[in-house]
């Protein structure tokens, strides 16, 4: 589950870690009030799930009144990479004269949680690790005795972090871990960590992603968790029960197995092409649920062709057939042109059932991925 920029902030302000004066805003008329409450100038922020968000326009400063008030009208309502924007938040904007990079994640290589801090904050951390990997100091920690003091000091000092303000970035990276075990967290980020003149620190950002399986320890946080589908197709995710991961590409991919659907995100990459989305329907599909996988990808706009690999053990072959044709039959006309490979329990009868004159169908996974593949370039 992943949390707003707003409501981790909230976690980690309540934990110790300075964060911005900020309040939330759904409309013009709030933000005004929430920057005149605050001080200007102030920072207009979007609040949904994606990065890059300054990048695409979804964040603005505001020195006074007007400025607020055209930030909040071309923010609110925005499309900001297929998210529609229902909230900001509105902070003061801190003059700062250096960014950072904290973070805690695991590192699953190493078996261990891994505490990171980089002088080269503000910027994409994944290209920062790409590009100079030695930018950022990393100190794994044993889970059973926690992160030691030493540990904290000896990452920021790594670093190159600037004395007179290491001790309390050496706190915050404590704190940050601290909150990701308390939490069962899978990511916890500040980036970036903003210094000011006076060799203060403030977390201009914030980053907090709970294990889903473990929020029945958190109902605090569990509370928040409808507030993070702001997207359309995610919340049609939550009301059908998908596992579904928006991706970058324009392939769409329905499969019944998240290794099934690993296996064929990975061939779609192999051979030329873009996935756009995780989707499994899981085992023993019936033919509901496969209209519902289909209507789920057919709503994705970034979609241009849709493949479907199904191996049946539990899920039956002419059940999944029978879904496919009930879907694409109540329709019109069919938006996405898709590619069906069914192998398996039943997967005779299936292909028997499927209407050929609505899908494509393939009998190797291989072929029906490049075949996907050609589709999309077609359409586009």
């Amino acid at each position: 589950m992943r949390l707003h920029e707003y409501q981790a902030k909230e976690v980690f302000s309540d934990a110790g870690i300075p964060t911005p004066d900020s309040a939330l805003a759904e409309s013009v008329d709030e933000v005004v009030e929430a920057a005149e409450d605050i001080g200007y100038p102030v920072a207009v922020k979007a609040q949904v799930h994606v990065g890059g968000r300054g990048k695409a326009g979804g964040i603005k400063l505001a020195e006074d009144r007007d400025e607020a008030e055209e930030a909040a009208e071309s923010i609110i309502g925005m499309d900001l990479k297929g998210y529609t924007v229902e909230k900001v938040l509105v902070e003061g904007a801190v003059d700062f004269v250096n960014e950072l990079y904290v973070g805690v994640t695991m590192d699953r290589g190493e078996g261990k949680p891994v505490a990171m801090v980089s002088t080269k904050g503000g910027v994409d951390i994944e290209a920062v690790a790409e590009e100079t990997p030695d930018a950022i100091a990393r100190e794994h920690i044993d889970p059973a005795f926690g992160m030691h003091p030493y540990q904290a000091r000896k990452a920021v000092y790594d670093a190159g972090v600037d004395s007179d303000i290491a001790m309390d970035v050496a706190s915050v990276l404590t704190t940050l871990y601290d909150l990701w075990d308390d939490k069962d967290a899978s990511d916890a980020e500040i980036n970036p960590l903003m210094v000011t003149s006076d060799d203060e620190i403030v977390a201009a950002d914030a980053v907090l992603n709970i294990d889903g399986d473990a929020l029945f320890r958190h109902p605090d946080l569990a509370e928040m968790e409808e507030d993070s589908y702001e997207d359309d197709l995610e919340r049609k995710a939550g009301e059908y029960g998908f596992d579904y991961v928006r991706l970058d590409g324009n392939v769409g991919i329905i499969g019944n197995g998240a290794g099934l659907v690993m296996t064929t995100l990975d061939l779609v990459d192999y051979y030329g092409g873009d996935p756009a989305n995780f989707l499994d329907i899981g085992g023993g599909a019936k033919a509901e649920r496969v209209t519902n996988a289909l209507d789920m990808v057919f709503s994705d706009e970034n979609v241009d062709s849709v493949v479907f690999n199904i191996f049946g053990g539990i899920t039956r072959g002419d059940e999944v057939a029978k879904g496919i044709n009930e879907a694409l039959e109540s329709l019109d006309e069919i938006p996405k042109p898709v590619v069906v490979r069914l192998a398996g329990t039943n997967a005779e009868e299936g292909m028997e059932i499927l209407n050929t004159d609505l899908v494509q169908v393939e009998a190797t996974l291989e072929d029906a991925v490049q075949r996907a593949v050609e589709n999309a370039e077609e359409e586009q």
